[in-house]
């Protein structure tokens, strides 16, 4: 058994003289720039900064005050997340647990770094773990689970909105844009990739049209001209600019999301759309139990993989006044007596982003595995 790790590192890193050479020049390198940054972080680096500015890139602009609020969204946002991961994944258990004690780690060293809310958001992931493990093991609760996803997001916007939906901001911005993205570009979605198979010509074409001028035109360019043209289409109604800019993010994935639906769709044999008819099945009946399901199926990872798309591109929020996660970094260095204070935040900024994204796509491959649909 000690020597499987010296047969994998003679495998893949030098089982051929080409691959010795880059292992030879890469390794070294890679072990200079680990021991620079481990040395800036260790001896440099001032995280004190974050102790004070993590209330900022948690919340962006929000009421001290009002704190409470986004505390309750941030178990909701929690739970929600947990239990999807619980309807969608197995839950290991020595996962779970590394994951509960390296929360804990995070959250006793912001505790010690002066962030009173680091045990918080240990509480907040512990959440999402116990979510992830009830819904894992539970057949009956995962029937439930998306009447009770809908009125906990309710209930949370509903909450979160008391102050003014102009008020939020920070990472909690950029989850809320995501998830409420995500939960509108779906129907939409499936809507285009039937559309654009209709047989009745004005529908397909229009689907068409629709899809191929959103994939044509960057996101940011939608996000300013629905921001820009719903006040003209609405002028005695003060729409926010958040829910502008939800409009504007769900008008511009849906396409993208039409497009792995219809993959989906061909990927289907003809013969049980033809076998269904042969049953008296109509249209609608073959596509919602029998098409639909299945499509889903096959495009559910790539689906998956979109929330990491909606989540990235949160960040051009900034162009309608909204003060995303990224945009909460940039407040804080704003201040003069944070600017020396660059490597610090965008560091952490960069971590959260990392790790948000690994969890999406691990749990994208996982869901592959899950449902068969990896590489053969």
């Amino acid at each position: 058994m000690n020597a499987m790790p010296l047969r994998w590192l003679h495998r893949n890193l030098f089982g051929k003289p080409a691959d010795a050479a880059l292992t030879l020049v890469i390794v070294p390198f890679c072990a200079w720039v680990l021991i620079v940054i481990l040395r800036w972080a260790l001896v440099t680096a001032d995280w004190h900064i974050l102790a004070d500015s993590a209330r900022v890139l948690l919340i962006g602009i929000y009421p001290v005050e009002e704190i409470w609020r986004a505390w309750f969204c941030g178990f909701v946002l929690a739970g929600i997340a947990g239990g999807s991961l619980g309807i969608l994944l197995p839950a290991a258990v020595p996962l779970l647990a590394g994951l509960a004690g390296a929360g804990l780690i995070g959250g006793l060293a912001l505790l010690a770094a002066g962030a009173a809310d680091g045990l918080l958001a240990v509480g907040c992931l512990w959440t999402a773990l116990a979510a992830w493990a009830l819904l894992a093991r539970s057949f009956t609760l995962c029937r439930f689970a998306g009447p009770v996803f809908l009125l906990a997001f309710g209930a949370m916007f509903l909450v979160l909105a008391g102050p003014g939906l102009e008020r939020w901001g920070g990472l909690l911005l950029s989850v809320i844009l995501t998830i409420a993205t995500s939960c509108l570009v779906l129907p939409l979605g499936i809507l285009l990739a039937l559309g654009r198979q209709s047989r009745i010509g004005s529908v397909r074409v229009l689907c068409t049209a629709y899809i191929e001028v959103m994939r044509s035109i960057p996101l940011i360019l939608v996000v300013y001209w629905i921001w820009i043209i719903v006040p003209l289409l609405l002028p005695g109604l003060p729409v926010p600019a958040l829910l502008r800019g939800m409009a504007g993010y769900a008008i511009f994935f849906s396409a993208y999301v039409a497009e792995y639906v219809r993959s989906g769709l061909q990927a289907l044999s003809k013969g049980q759309v033809e076998a269904a008819q042969s049953l008296g099945m109509g249209t609608w009946s073959t596509n919602l139990d029998i098409v639909l399901p299945q499509a889903l199926r096959v495009t559910l990872p790539a689906l998956v993989g979109q929330i990491l798309d909606i989540f990235n591109g949160a960040t051009l929020v900034f162009i309608i006044g909204l003060t995303d996660f990224l945009r909460s970094g940039q407040m804080i260095l704003a201040n003069p007596q944070n600017s020396s204070r660059v490597y610090e935040i965008y560091l952490t900024m960069f971590a959260v982003y990392f790790v948000i994204g690994s969890a999406i796509t691990y749990a994208s491959r996982k869901l592959e595995a899950h449902l068969g649909r990896g590489t053969r």
